[in-house]
């Protein structure tokens, strides 16, 4: 069967239990990227996909018909929005940076911080229905939802055709699946570093193999949290136990010498209560990070070049305002978190790596794009 599974990731194709693709889906996998899970009752299916396409990119799923999940996660920048933080459908800013969704079919937990969403059919409901803050604003409006989308005529052959057992396919139900099924397709594989690890010397610069080595370096210590092929800690795949609750302080923040974090943005700690917990955030992946800027949970950073600064401190020192304090004195730090120094060209190095990240057919691919214009 493992000789299967890695026939099938090299293929681009699903597996059955008899090492058999399935003929419902074909996954487009790119060089080392193995087969996502999925949920037992919600398959993968082309039909599935493409309805949760349409819906990804439909205003019909916001209260006020003036935004869609596609308003936060635009695919020229990795399914990102370019904000520190993003506004929702009535205006309302929210307290995270837009996460990245390539290859969100890996992670085993969602958001920057809950530990209780451990599938993406239940995080749908956040952004949908959710209410602090507003984001699409459709709480108390699931009907009408259900009577919009009922009225689109295209809807009418794709609910059919993703939901065929289904005497009524429009529920809501079914529009988590679909959404859930779209963003499952979202696999980005096919970076310059793609193509380098896939036998391509001349696929990235002498600069950027000599940052692959300094991230992959005690020196830097990046892989630890950022590793394995989605440059991420916390995943899951066919033939691997999810890794859940895996969360990071990183010594952003220090505002009362104790550890502190802003006091509506403490990450793990929301949900714990525990003191340690204070400023732990899930490690995003790397994957196009050189178009997902600004970072960090709260996009307080501009560029990549000032992450390494971030990382190379050991913290953030903050001088003044509400937020000051220093950072790498954070009590709560992760022990990776110790500081470096670089010269001129190890930075270019290591920035060069990064850049090299960049997967630019994911960010063009017609198949992943507004099917409505």
């Amino acid at each position: 069967m493992r000789v299967a599974l890695a026939l099938t990731a090299c293929l681009g194709l699903a597996a059955c239990d008899d090492g058999e693709p399935d003929r419902g889906y074909t996954w487009a996998l790119g060089v080392g990227l193995p087969v996502p899970l999925v949920p037992e009752d919600n398959p993968m299916t082309a039909e599935k996909v493409e309805l949760g396409r349409h819906l990804f990119y439909d205003t019909r799923l916001s209260g006020n018909e003036t935004q869609s999940c596609a308003s936060c996660h635009r695919q020229e920048l990795a399914f990102t929005d370019g904000e520190a933080l993003s506004t929702g459908s009535t205006g309302e800013r929210t307290h995270r940076n837009s996460m990245s969704l390539a290859n969100v079919a890996y992670s085993t937990t969602y958001t920057w911080a809950n530990p209780l969403l451990l599938d993406l059919e239940t995080q749908m409901m956040t952004p949908l229905f959710g209410f602090d803050p507003v984001e699409l604003g459709l709480r108390g409006m699931e009907d009408a939802l259900i009577e919009r989308l009922r009225g689109e005529p295209r809807y009418q052959a794709l609910f059919a055709e993703a939901f065929p057992d289904d005497d009524d396919p429009y529920t809501l139900s079914n529009v988590t699946r679909a959404l859930a099924c779209f963003e499952r397709s979202l696999l980005s594989g096919d970076s310059p570093y793609d193509r380098y690890l896939g036998g391509d010397p001349g696929a990235i610069s002498e600069s950027a193999k000599r940052g692959t080595r300094l991230f992959s370096s005690e020196k830097l210590e990046c892989f630890h949290c950022h590793a394995g092929f989605n440059f991420q800690d916390s995943i899951a795949y066919e033939g691997r136990p999810p890794r859940n609750g895996i969360f990071h302080n990183t010594g952003l923040y220090n505002i009362d010498g104790k550890g502190g974090y802003p006091a509506d943005n403490t990450g793990l700690h929301e949900f714990t209560g525990a003191a340690a917990d204070m400023g732990r955030f899930r490690a995003p992946t790397l994957r196009n990070i050189a178009v997902t800027a600004p970072y960090m949970h709260d996009g307080s950073i501009a560029t990549l070049s000032e992450v390494l600064d971030h990382y190379a401190a050991g913290g953030r020192t903050i001088t003044d305002g509400p937020n000051a304090g220093v950072g790498s004195a954070n009590p709560f730090k992760s022990n990776f978190i110790r500081g470096f120094e670089l010269t001129d060209e190890e930075r270019a190095d290591v920035l060069a790596f990064l850049e090299s990240l960049t997967d630019d057919v994911f960010l063009t691919d017609p198949r992943l794009a507004d099917p409505w214009q």
